[in-house]
């Protein structure tokens, strides 16, 4: 099939070679597109009409030119259409030859046969009449962002609708009558959306939007577009299924331009990624007009949200079957296809929309930052503002725009509640002694089920990078110093008061001290420590396997040893029992436990719950490892990816918590101030969505409401750290559902 490089690749080399390890049948592979490197990776090279194959094998990575070998066969012809026999290229080049002259030829195509003349999409340099309807649309369409913006947008219409139109649009020409009754009124129209039936069975569909500057011109292009909608035999459709076309008329708005938020008009936001975390944030914004807490939302807006769809969401994704997937069943939702490293196709977006939330990995937020500053636009992220973007704050200041960073779960939430606490207690007077704050996502206690008590909705390899970093934070006014090496071992067992059920364990989470100079209590917090929520136990499970060696990225022998690798041989090397009188060992739990006590790894419960996720894990088994694994660290990976995944009906959960300590200097007694967010993933119609994709999504959902409804002044690039943004930001969160338990003691 067709194929481009930003396209997913149909079958790459690790894959093949994973399938072929498993006894996969593959026989042989014909690239008729012969795309060198392309959809198969495999193919390197094209063959001949007098060579036609070669030879992958993919447990040597080696190419042959013999058919005799192990591997898969490959043909890659890059002229194989002459191969066609002759006779058949002879006859079909016969009949054709007698239409050919004549077509040239012929000055006036109203002479041409009816099926030729309909099919004749040009002549002479240009579209014939049945096919005007192309250039017309194409001046439209938001899709070619190549054009002059002015041209596709032209001044707009006071009085415009949504116009929805299906049926045999376009092999019945029904496009047409419909586009000549707009622009015959005076009227206009833009192509918001087309889909194109693929066979003379299939509906086509279109929603245009059709505007005018009088009323009662607009009522008579809808009256009109009503009339071909629902044909009779009187107005000489001899077929009415066949040319009749479905109408759906959305309501009217009057365009007046008003000063600050313009509730007349469909507001667009932009989302650009479509990962788990953007389906929340799409549903949260289109559902605005049927907010459960209308009034709590209105008023911390003080904007009335009537509509149900006054918002538009464009979710854009570099393959757009990703985006297609993610606004599946959401009203008020596009998706497009948009690579952010192609400039104008970017630009081109950005500037149609009023706000937009980058869910992009933060690498990309830079170039996304500089164009919404060159356009003008809001820009919200939940990733951390990091120097690149902290750059660009005196310029987002001069351009007048807001980018809101760090506006997710951790970071993002944490900071607001922080915030919402010290300056309460700031307050009254109060000096902070204390600061500290837990986050965590984890698996729910009912899927806690594995000896790890822990599952990856994210990608293990960086689950375990985060292992090794390094943290910092203060203790009763003593700086704490953790190398990343030992971060497992500097564990502790917490009990949160308002969650005494949870068995839980934290593991200081990075630089704690910049907390502090960011929320203003360097100066008067003897603690300042930020750790990261995980069950008991697992710190003791995961530095062991480091200790063993399960994390090393250095290729192991066992795996170049011309012998099948098996994760049982890898795993008796990794306990130092790889010679090969010891290969009989049952390698049960009991084994795996006394081997790990005696190299002196751990002992005891921890020394028992790693032998059981080594179990759990599948290092015991004979399978043969994949080529691609090469060091115990991409093995661990694999088998984690497998193994440590949540079910269909499993959910996961996010725990925030902080506690301050609060001195007065009047005399009052210290006092404890606790707040705490508990959310489980939520299951609707079978589908689950995460706790952690609903505690990113929806805080970056509602920094874009804010912004789009003026309730943020400050410009620049700032992080939920100010009231202004804080406190409406978490009444809404409260009244979305979200629980912000706080307690002062």
């Amino acid at each position: 099939m067709y194929w481009e490089k930003r396209f997913p690749q149909l079958l790459t080399t690790k894959q093949l070679q994973d399938l072929m390890s498993k006894d996969c049948p593959l026989v042989g592979v014909c690239d008729i597109t012969c795309d060198i490197g392309g959809s198969l990776e495999i193919v390197n090279q094209t063959t001949s009409i007098d060579s036609p194959f070669f030879r992958y094998d993919p447990f040597q990575d080696s190419y042959h030119y013999d058919l005799d070998g192990e591997g898969v066969i490959c043909s890659a012809v890059d002229i194989l259409p002459t191969e066609f026999a002759k006779e058949a290229s002879q006859h079909f080049g016969d009949i054709l030859s007698q239409f050919i002259g004549s077509l040239i030829s012929i000055p006036n195509i109203e002479e041409l046969p009816l099926h030729l003349k309909r099919a004749c999409i040009a002549h002479r340099g240009a579209l014939t009449p049945l096919y005007e309807y192309i250039r017309r649309m194409q001046n439209s369409d938001v899709e070619d962002p190549s054009r002059n913006l002015e041209k596709v947008y032209p001044d707009k219409k006071k009085y415009t609708t949504l116009v929805s139109l299906s049926g045999h649009l376009f092999d019945q020409f029904l496009i047409n009558e419909a586009l000549d009754i707009i622009e015959a009124a005076g009227g206009s129209f833009h192509l918001v959306k087309c889909q194109v039936g693929q066979s003379t069975d299939a509906m086509s569909y279109s929603e245009l939007e059709v505007g005018a500057d009088d009323k009662e011109v607009l009522d008579r292009i809808i009256d009109s577009l009503t009339s071909i909608a629902n044909p009779s035999v009187e107005d000489g459709f001899a077929d009415i299924t066949k040319n009749k076309i479905s109408l759906k008329v959305g309501k009217f708005y009057e365009n007046e331009v008003e000063k600050g938020y313009d509730m007349k008009k469909k507001n667009v936001i932009l989302i650009l990624g479509a990962g788990h975390v953007c389906r929340p944030a799409a549903e949260f914004l289109t559902s605005i007009g049927s907010f459960p807490s209308q009034q709590v939302l209105n008023s911390c807006l003080e904007a009335a949200f009537e509509e149900q769809n006054s918002i538009e969401v464009v979710v854009a994704s570099l393959y757009l079957k990703d985006a297609e997937e993610i606004i599946q069943g959401i009203p008020s939702a596009t998706a497009i296809q948009l690579d952010v490293m192609n400039h104008e196709n970017l630009h081109f977006h950005i500037s149609q929309a009023d706000v937009v939330i980058s869910l992009l990995p933060a690498s990309c937020h830079n170039i996304i930052a500089t164009a919404c500053i060159e356009l003008k636009k809001h820009l919200v992220t939940a990733s951390y503002v990091d120097d690149s973007m902290s750059k660009l704050d005196e310029a987002a200041k001069v351009a007048g725009i807001t980018i809101l960073g760090e506006m997710g779960l951790d970071p993002g939430i944490d900071h607001m509640m922080a915030m919402k606490m010290i300056n309460e207690a700031h307050k009254r007077n109060g000096k902070i002694r204390s600061f500290t704050s837990y986050c965590g996502g984890l698996p729910s206690p009912a899927a806690a089920n594995n000896p790890l008590a822990y599952k990856f909705s994210w990608s293990p390899a960086g689950a375990i990078r985060a292992g090794r970093n390094p943290a910092t934070y203060r203790y009763h006014g003593e700086i704490v110093r953790v190398n990343g090496d030992h971060l497992y071992d500097s564990a502790s067992r917490i009990r949160l008061a308002d969650l005494p059920a949870f068995a839980l364990e934290c593991l200081p989470n990075r630089n704690s001290l910049l907390y502090g100079e960011l929320y203003g209590i360097e100066n008067e917090a003897s603690t300042v420590f930020r750790g990261t929520l995980r069950y008991e136990g697992f710190s003791g499970v995961m530095g062991a396997l480091a200790k063993i060696g399960f994390f090393n990225t250095e290729a192991l022998s066992t795996l170049n040893n011309g012998e099948k690798p098996t994760y049982r041989k890898a795993l008796l090397q990794l306990l130092r029992l790889n010679d090969n009188n010891l290969d009989g060992l049952a390698m049960n739990e009991k084994e795996i436990t006394e081997r790990i006590t005696t190299l002196g790894i751990c002992q005891g419960e921890i020394a028992v719950r790693t032998a059981k996720t080594i179990m759990f894990l599948g290092f015991h088994e004979s399978t043969e490892i994949p080529a691609s694994c090469q060091s115990a660290f991409d093995i661990t990976c694999l088998l984690m990816e497998k193994a440590l995944v949540y079910s269909g009906t499993e959910q996961d959960m996010v725990l925030l918590h902080h506690e301050i300590e609060v001195d007065f200097r009047d005399g009052q007694p210290t006092e404890n101030h606790r707040a705490t967010l508990l959310e489980f993933g939520r299951t609707k119609d079978g589908n689950t969505t995460t706790a952690m994709a609903l505690t990113v999504g929806i805080p970056a959902a509602v920094g874009a409401l804010l912004l789009l409804a003026n309730k943020i002044q400050v410009n620049g690039v700032i992080r939920p750290i100010m009231s202004e943004v804080y406190m409406p930001a978490l009444q809404i969160l409260e009244a979305y559902g979200f629980k912000l338990l706080e307690k002062i003691e």
